[in-house]
C-alpha cells in the first residue's frame, strides 16, 4: 500500500546544501519523491545560539509503515554522520516525519503529525508551497491557515523549488 508522507530536511553544519541533497538522495533510494518545496534559510527554533538552517520539505510516497520509515530515515542521518546532541542543537542533518497520510501516532520516539508544526514557520512556509490544502489531522487547520498564524519574520528563501539532484 503507498502511503503520502511529508518530511522536513533541516541542517545548519558544515555544507548544509550538499547535506540536503545527500539526504534526498538517499530518501529516494526507497521512495518516491513526489514534490520539493524550495530552501529556505531560518533561524534556530528552541535554541539560538547557534548558525542558522537550511530547510526543505519533500512530499515523498512510501510503502514503508511508520516505525520502518522511522529507522530508514535514523540510518541515513546516522549515515551522514549526525551525532548526538542536545535538544534542538545545532545538527548536520534533520529528517523529521511531519505528516504520514492523515495518520495519529504516539508511539514512544514517534509522534505524528511532528509536534508543534503549527508553530514553526520554518516548516509552515515550505510547506506551504507544495501542500496548502493539507490539513493536520488533529487540529483540523489547514497548512494555509497555520501558516498565516505563525510569525515568518527572518526566513529567506535561498534556492528556488528544485530537487538539488541536478547539480
Amino acid at each position: 500500500m503507498i502511503r503520502n508522507v511529508f518530511l522536513g530536511l533541516g541542517s545548519n553544519l558544515e555544507d548544509r546544501l550538499e547535506n540536503l541533497r545527500k539526504a534526498s538522495l538517499s530518501i529516494e533510494a526507497e521512495m518516491v519523491v513526489q514534490q520539493y518545496s524550495s530552501i529556505y534559510e531560518t533561524a534556530p527554533w528552541g535554541y539560538h545560539d547557534q548558525p542558522e538552517f537550511l530547510n526543505q520539505v519533500l512530499k515523498c510516497a512510501t510503502k514503508l509503515k511508520p516505525l520502518e520509515l522511522l529507522s530508514f530515515l535514523k540510518r541515513i542521518e546516522q549515515e551522514m554522520g549526525r551525532e548526538t546532541s542536545f535538544l534542538y542543537g545545532p545538527r548536520l542533518i534533520d529528517i523529521d516525519i511531519l505528516f504520514y497520510n492523515q495518520l495519529v501516532i504516539n508511539y514512544p520516539g514517534l509522534s505524528i503529525p511532528h509536534p508543534q508544526i503549527e508553530k514553526r514557520a520554518f516548516v509552515l512556509v515550505p510547506l506551504m508551497e507544495i501542500a496548502p490544502d493539507f490539513y493536520h489531522p488533529t487540529t483540523g487547520k489547514t497548512v494555509q491557515e497555520m501558516y498565516q498564524d505563525v510569525d515568518k519574520q527572518g526566513i529567506k528563501k535561498v534556492k528556488v523549488n528544485n530537487s538539488l539532484l541536478e547539480e
